[in-house]
Order: structure tokens, then C-alpha cells, then sequence
């Protein structure tokens, strides 16, 4: 399958300087001619690209995951996370939705790539596995203890819409989704591949 990363409405011009590299976040720098002639410094943020899966069973339901990471209440949210080094983001889909779900699936569509900031160079990848079959136990990261839940379609947009459910990258889709029948339809379609 071939994924297109997106572009930034604002990326990193090639003479800035990387002025700090943390775990998550890189900072880069660069100067920048102003109007009047004079010269500011400008800086965008950098961090690894992720991914989030909308997984659909064999009869159409969606798993969630309820997830507890250290320091935080747990959360109702999809799986998906980083890419690592040089991955591709549907690989990265497909490791993420084994490690956390221990399911894999048959079929996987891109849903949308996007930027979702301006001042990051970050991409977010959806991705919908449909034909989902559980074939070992979820094998979490150290930091992280996940439940598994199935919904049904109707439920899932309304808890993502209420916010019951950490999307936020779907928010808005099926916020429209909600006010508009035609546009529920193409979402059910998409989704569910109906």
C-alpha cells in the first residue's frame, strides 16, 4: 500500500539548525528576513509521526482500548503510536494494533493523513483494519496496561462525538457525520467497507 506522508503548511526551511533534541521533541531554528529588512529568529517543532487504527471485527464491530499509563486516568481510545525510525506507517499500524489488541486484519485501508499543527512537523496516519481476528494476547509497553472493548458503529460515533472516547482525529468527521445523513453514509461505507 502506498502512503503519501503529508506535508506541512509551514515546514522546515533547509537552513534551519536543530538547537535541541529531547525524547519526544526536537526544536529547529532558523532566521528569517522580515519586510522592513531586519532579521528574526523563527522555530518549528519536530517529533515522530504517528498512527491510529480504527479496527473492525469480521461482523463489524470496533474495538476500543481502555488504556492506564502511569501518572494519568485511564482512557477510552483507539490503538496506534509512534513510528519508529524508517518504518512504514502501515507496518507501524500493524505492530501497534498486535502489541495492543493482539489482533490482526485482513484488510487495511488508509482513512486520512494529515498535519493537524502548523508549528509541528508531525503527520498522523489513520487507518482502518477491517476482518480483525484476535490471534495471540495484547502485549503492551511497560508503561502502559490496556483493556479491550467492542462497540458497535452507532455507539463508537457517539462516544467520539460526546468525547467518551479519544479520537480526536476523528472528531470532527463524525461530528459533521451526525448533522449530515449523506456524509454518515460515506463514513459508515468507509469505515465498515459497506
Amino acid at each position: 500500500m502506498r502512503v503519501k506522508r503529508p506535508q506541512s503548511n509551514q515546514p522546515i526551511p533547509k537552513n534551519a539548525k536543530c538547537v535541541f533534541r529531547g525524547i519526544l521533541f526536537e526544536v529547529w531554528q532558523w532566521q528569517q528576513k522580515m519586510f522592513d529588512g531586519s532579521v528574526k529568529t523563527f522555530e518549528k517543532l519536530k517529533r515522530p509521526d504517528t498512527v491510529v487504527v480504527v479496527p473492525i471485527t469480521k461482523n463489524g464491530k470496533i474495538i476500543i482500548i481502555k488504556e492506564k499509563q502511569p501518572r494519568k486516568k485511564p482512557i477510552l481510545t483507539l490503538p496506534g503510536g509512534r513510528i519508529d525510525n524508517d518504518e512504514h506507517p502501515l507496518k507501524a499500524a500493524q505492530r501497534e494494533l498486535l502489541e495492543e489488541t493482539g489482533y490482526k486484519a485482513k484488510k487495511w485501508q488508509i482513512f486520512e493523513a494529515f498535519q493537524p499543527v502548523s508549528k509541528i512537523d508531525w503527520a498522523i496516519y489513520i487507518f482502518i483494519a477491517r476482518g480483525c481476528e484476535q490471534v495471540q494476547d495484547p502485549t503492551p509497553d511497560e508503561g502502559e496496561k490496556i483493556s479491550i472493548k467492542i462497540l458497535d458503529f452507532d455507539k463508537f460515533i457517539d462516544m467520539v462525538v460526546r468525547n467518551k472516547i479519544r479520537a480526536d482525529s476523528l472528531h470532527l468527521h463524525f461530528l459533521q457525520a451526525k448533522t449530515d445523513k449523506k456524509y454518515m453514509n460515506k463514513i459508515r461505507k468507509n469505515i465498515l467497507g459497506l
